[in-house]
């Protein structure tokens, strides 16, 4: 493993100090962090049409629209609900979803904890979700982006989280730069090669878990590029797109990590890349 990890991150490091890297261009949307590159960092398609190519299903029968929780509509792949793409009305990538069932058994967390529950973890139909949407939810089934657009902006224009179960009213946009991440209420954790500075929102050591919120922020080079779930139970053997990191791990991710977590046993993530590349990460 350790070899592996050592040839991955070599290159990582080079393509960055080489040859350099615009972290702000979203030209790509990448899932699942692992030391094999060949197993891990996989791209999404970014259009409707190629999601339909590759095999990916609509959630949503009755359109953009047709369901009141959520903007978008939403496809999965053989059923996985840990990933789901979400569109807009155009057909071009508007956010990402993980969702899993609400009587997923063992849950030795009773997870989402009550504060969390409606903020943001949306209970629709059997399934817990949480959302992130990559332009403002407001045009997502009013028009969606042109052809242009998608062109010049690429993944998107912003990350909002949908913190409710109105994905318009309730959405919370993210800061953008480090600058307005540390101005704000989200907390500077650690730096990971192939990641990013990952902060965390309103983390402290003595804090509840029960106000774990279970969404991070990845910065490289100052701007916003990524970001990722954190889930407060182990959703063991239901995807092979998760990860569950060592609880020895979160050192490398936390400044410090909060108390509480060593009581949780594993959990559950998921890293969302919104660049083309996780190798030129090195924050």
């Amino acid at each position: 493993m350790l070899k592996v990890s050592i040839l991955f991150i070599l290159p990582a490091l080079a393509s960055c100090f080489l040859f350099g890297r615009d972290h702000s261009s979203w030209n790509g949307l990448k899932v699942t962090w692992g030391f094999n590159p060949f197993s891990s960092f996989k791209s999404m398609p970014r259009t409707r049409a190629a999601a339909l190519s590759s095999q990916w299903v609509s959630l949503n029968p009755g359109g953009c629209s047709d369901n009141p929780k959520f903007m978008g509509e939403r496809f999965i792949k053989s059923r996985d609900h840990a990933v789901i793409l979400i569109f807009d009305v155009a057909g071009y990538i508007a956010g990402i979803q993980i969702g899993w069932p609400a009587n997923f058994s063992p849950n030795p967390n009773n997870y989402p904890f009550e504060p969390l529950k409606n903020s943001p973890v949306v209970l629709d139909n059997g399934y817990h979700y949480v959302t992130a949407y990559f332009v403002d939810p407001s045009i997502i089934c009013n028009g969606g982006r042109t052809a242009s657009q998608f062109n010049s902006q690429g993944t998107g224009t912003g990350l909002w989280i949908q913190n409710g179960t109105n994905p318009v009213a309730h959405s919370i946009t993210i800061p953008k730069t480090v600058a307005d991440a540390d101005a704000s209420k989200w907390t500077k954790g650690a730096c990971f090669v192939t990641m990013g500075l990952h902060y965390w929102y309103d983390l402290s050591k003595n804090m509840s878990c029960d106000n774990s919120y279970p969404v991070f922020l990845l910065y490289n080079g100052g701007v916003l590029n990524g970001f990722g779930w954190a889930l407060a139970m182990d959703l063991k053997d239901y995807s092979p797109r998760i990860e569950h990191p060592p609880r020895s791990s979160y050192r490398f991710f936390m400044t410090p990590p909060p108390d509480c977590l060593s009581t949780l046993g594993t959990m559950t993530t998921l890293h969302v890349y919104l660049t083309d590349s996780a190798t030129a990460n090195t924050c």
